[in-house]
């Protein structure tokens, strides 16, 4: 994963970022796809894709990349792989090539995305505030059960993942983060919850 450099001092959990009202997020647009790959090439380190390459991903699921815009000018954009079950086990046992990723580990728009991978964050000054509804777009019924990973480039991308409740994981990936999603990190803790106080209550009678 990639990121520009910057600062990041808030702690939110991902999905408790603010909604910043300065700055616009929405889908791509075809015609932004270039402007967007140069911009990430510019900021991101280690970033080679280009225009042709980011548009084959771009028309495999639209959804997948986000442009943060304020006042209509370009402040940057975010890209994720919504990866398939095969595609996740892949990721983790580092067998996907995360530069230029096959379409066969990607999530088709009428299956259940396994895992969120934040492949590109690209943002100039404010840009970063988009961040919150950014997050708000994976929360759609689609990407509500998928954690989300990332591979920090840069000190200022870890800076970003520890200030938003990722952490490094245990994988054949090196330098992988995640970050679970906060329901479903409570509904693992609901069992047990559920077992405790039904034996309370069985113990009372």
């Amino acid at each position: 994963m990639s990121m520009e450099r910057g600062s990041f001092a808030a702690r939110h959990d991902f999905d408790a970022l603010p909604l910043s009202p300065e700055v616009d997020v929405r889908c791509a647009q075809f015609s932004e796809i270039a402007a967007l790959s140069e911009m990430a090439r510019r900021l991101v380190p280690g970033v080679q894709i280009g225009a042709a390459e980011l548009a084959k991903y771009f028309a495999f699921d639209p959804h997948s990349i986000l442009t943060f815009t304020r006042n209509g000018h370009l402040l940057g954009g975010m890209a994720f792989l919504f990866l398939s079950d095969r595609g996740h086990d892949a990721l983790l046992l580092d067998d996907i090539c995360l530069t230029a990723p096959e379409t066969r580990y990607l999530a088709s728009a009428n299956e259940e995305v396994s895992a969120i991978y934040i492949w590109a964050i690209a943002a100039t000054g404010r840009g970063i505030a988009g961040l919150g509804k950014a997050a708000a777009h994976l929360r759609q019924i689609r990407f509500r059960g998928a954690d989300c990973y990332a591979q920090p480039s840069t000190e200022a991308g870890r800076e970003i993942m520890r200030a938003t409740g990722f952490k490094p994981v245990s994988s054949f990936q090196p330098d992988l983060w995640c970050y679970e999603r906060p329901w479903r990190r409570q509904a693992m803790l609901m069992p047990s919850a559920i077992i405790q106080a039904r034996s309370f209550s069985d113990a009372r009678h």
